[in-house]
């Protein structure tokens, strides 16, 4: 279960990185003028900013809506999988007790007993994987919801602010340096999470 979050969490990333590179304003007809980026001196010909992802993952309350019901399910998951391991635990040493202590009445009856053992551990294992399957199901949806929260957000905010290009910046996995004038995090955050009460009222 956790190595399915990790690579959910790591796809994610990469998927929010693509939104950030997309995200220019190609509607804007003043992109394809030189312009200067008021913020930082010695900037001329493109208009650039940048926005740290784990910031914002940490700080966006919609996906941290999204995370609580996705750790609640979860939870809920592992809760009935337990419960349903340990009875078959119980029946399994039941079965145990009794074959050691001469319990059964033929032996027939006993390995009825055994095959509806075995059936019940692989419909243990069915649930299992299928539970696993909608969890995992569920997470790529969320991710593809916040992608195009923040894709559908960003193309609203662009077309004041007429960068060319915004990038995405995940610890030093794509820039090793930026001028932090160049930095809209908390920008963009702020942004998301007013839409996000507004819409969350109506």
């Amino acid at each position: 279960m956790k190595k399915t979050s990790i690579v959910l969490k790591g796809c994610l990333v990469l998927a929010i990185g693509l939104t950030f590179a997309q995200c220019s304003d190609k509607g804007n007809k003043e992109a394809n003028k030189p312009t200067v980026n008021s913020g930082v001196q010695g900037s001329t010909n493109m208009k650039i900013a940048y926005v740290e992802i784990d910031s914002l993952l940490t700080k966006y309350n919609f996906w941290n809506d999204l995370n609580e019901l996705m750790i609640q399910k979860e939870e809920n998951i592992r809760t009935t999988l337990n419960e349903r391991a340990k009875a078959l635990d119980v029946d399994a040493k039941e079965f145990q007790r009794k074959l050691e202590n001469n319990g059964f009445a033929s032996r027939e009856r006993a390995e009825q007993e055994q095959m509806r053992l075995y059936k019940k551990q692989q419909e243990l294992q069915a649930l299992q994987q299928k539970l696993s399957d909608e969890l995992a199901a569920e997470n790529q949806k969320n991710s593809l919801q916040l992608r195009d929260s923040i894709n559908s957000f960003l193309k609203v905010y662009n077309k004041d602010k007429g960068y060319d290009l915004i990038i995405s910046n995940s610890g030093f996995d794509n820039l090793l340096y930026a001028n932090p004038a160049y930095n809209i995090t908390n920008e963009i955050i702020d942004g998301l999470n007013a839409r996000y009460t507004t819409s969350a009222k109506k």
